[in-house]
């Protein structure tokens, strides 16, 4: 993967570091680590954001940003994946979710009709939240096993070609055709 294509779309340490939601990671900020951009740690961030986009509770940047911290890789990286899930993507993103969840347990998927309300989040969420919670659980392995497996996979194919074109280039260049 470039590391142009990161650099240029990602917030440099010191802007994170004075962003007053991350204030409460104090000097946890100052690790290298994070803030590299190799196989390694861009990899570890994509599996950490986009299996956290999967966990079902709010502050999701926080949890992302403590993973990042915890297994020290690339924190931007791991904190901005956690924004697929927006008001447009949670609902088929958790819809999916309870149709693996009740798939695996063996469960007839119940239709229901959404209304934000306290009624309706006991009413009708009450007998589905097992099978939610467990197909939250398989998506964000899943995804988060899919997210790292491809980072590696781009990295490598992306190194390849490189190597490639780094061969052609040392090749020295003939002046005459070869003609039989």
């Amino acid at each position: 993967m470039p590391k142009k294509l990161f650099k240029k779309y990602l917030p440099t340490p010191e802007q994170i570091r004075q962003n007053k939601s991350f204030e409460y990671l104090g000097s946890l900020l100052h690790d290298p680590n994070l803030w590299h951009l190799n196989r390694r740690s861009v990899s570890g961030a994509f599996a950490i954001g986009l299996f956290v986009c999967y966990i079902p509770i709010p502050l999701q940047m926080v949890q992302a940003a403590l993973l990042a911290i915890l297994f020290r890789v690339n924190l931007p990286i791991a904190v901005s994946l956690v924004f697929i899930t927006n008001p447009v993507t949670i609902p088929p993103m958790f819809f999916i979710a309870y149709r693996v969840g009740a798939m695996v347990m063996g469960i007839e998927i119940q239709p229901f009709h959404f209304e934000f309300s306290l009624d309706w989040l006991f009413l009708e969420l009450g007998p589905r939240w097992r099978p939610f919670l467990l197909g939250c659980f398989l998506m964000a392995c899943l995804s988060g096993l899919t997210g790292f497996i491809s980072v590696r996979l781009l990295w490598r194919l992306h190194l390849l070609q490189r190597l490639k074109e780094r061969k052609l280039l040392r090749q020295p260049k003939n002046s005459e055709p070869n003609n039989p």
